[in-house]
């Protein structure tokens, strides 16, 4: 299935499974480093729901379906199909009687996050969380090292305003800002451990 966005350019979307990682019984950075951050905060996730500890999920993407096909009476298959609108963040949920908001992105570069990771609706939906007195932040995955970090959507929001000046956020800068998020396996990114730390 062919699924695009309003300018018509094509997604691709990672698999995500909520299984055991491999190496399970190895608690270190390096173990597992195939996944993804999506794939991490996924399992995450469905571990803080079954213990009882939040309710947090990944936002489904309004879409639009242009083209089917029903190869069978009783089976329909989606050809083509568009983004409806543009997202604004990828989780959202409550923890501990909080709305919780936050973005999850990664980057190859090893010594700074590129600002054009981001993009306008998202940091104007993050000020918006923000006014209301929801907790907002990013994670940040530097994918070269394994290493998380959870820095607060004000910090992010200042640095893309100023992109005249800027292009990126050193990773000096970030680790300064933020707080790195401890790998484990269950779950496997505690960042709602960082929230206590940061936010209660």
């Amino acid at each position: 299935m062919a699924i695009r966005y309003p300018n018509g350019k094509k997604f691709v979307t990672s698999q995500t499974k909520l299984t055991k990682p491999k190496n399970a019984n190895r608690i270190n950075t390096y173990s597992n480093r195939g996944m993804t951050l999506e794939d991490d905060i996924n399992q995450s996730n469905a571990f803080y729901v079954e213990s009882g500890i939040a309710v947090i999920h990944k936002k489904p993407t309004p879409v639009q379906i242009v083209d089917v096909h029903y190869p069978k009476r009783s089976a329909a298959v989606i050809k083509e199909a568009y983004f409806k609108q543009a997202s604004t963040t990828d989780y959202n949920g409550v923890y501990n009687g909080h709305y919780i908001d936050f973005e999850a992105k990664e980057t190859k570069n090893k010594t700074s996050f590129p600002l054009q990771n981001f993009h306008l609706h998202q940091i104007t939906h993050m000020k918006q969380v923000l006014a209301q007195k929801g907790i907002c932040f990013v994670l940040l995955r530097f994918s070269h090292t394994d290493e998380v970090y959870l820095v607060d959507a004000i910090h992010l929001i200042t640095r893309y305003e100023d992109q005249i000046n800027r292009k990126s956020i050193p990773k000096q800068e970030i680790e300064s800002l933020g707080t790195k998020v401890p790998l484990g396996i269950a779950p496997r990114l505690d960042y709602l451990r960082i929230v206590r730390e940061v936010y209660f």
